[in-house]
């Protein structure tokens, strides 16, 4: 299966909308996975003959379990440890940024309000992330 996949973590509908277009018109050949809520992305990963997404797409503030509480989740448990987590947040606190990657985050963005520079921030990062060789 050479299909690449993406699993974004994401509880706005404007971004889920913003993301599936961006990455939609950046790379066609790439499927999108949406997980809505923190607290849905272990079990989804976890469960019997799941796929493991090429890489986490992860937002930081949303209900419930935060982004961070997902990343930590995740680096707890071995077998998922070196999936590739990008968080894609609208924060820019220094503090959280330390905090996610202390936790183990593989990059911190930003989310730009502007479309353009948010299509380009997240092409820019699949090509990068693309091109790194995977356990």
């Amino acid at each position: 299966m050479n299909e690449k996949l993406i699993m974004v973590v994401e509880d706005s509908d404007e971004d889920v909308e913003a993301i599936g277009r961006a990455i939609g018109r950046s790379h066609p050949d790439i499927r999108l996975e949406f997980v809505r809520a923190g607290t849905d992305v272990l079990p989804r990963l976890t469960a019997d003959g799941a796929r493991r997404p090429d890489m986490i797409l992860l937002d930081l503030n949303m209900p419930g379990e935060s982004g961070l509480d997902v990343l930590r989740r995740l680096r707890a448990h071995p077998e998922l440890a070196s999936l590739t987590v990008v968080v894609f947040t609208s924060s820019e606190d220094p503090a959280e940024a330390g905090a996610c990657y202390a936790a183990g985050a593989d990059s911190y963005i930003y989310k730009p309000i502007n479309f353009a520079l948010f299509q380009t921030v997240l092409r820019q990062t699949l090509d990068y992330w693309r091109s790194k060789p995977r356990d």
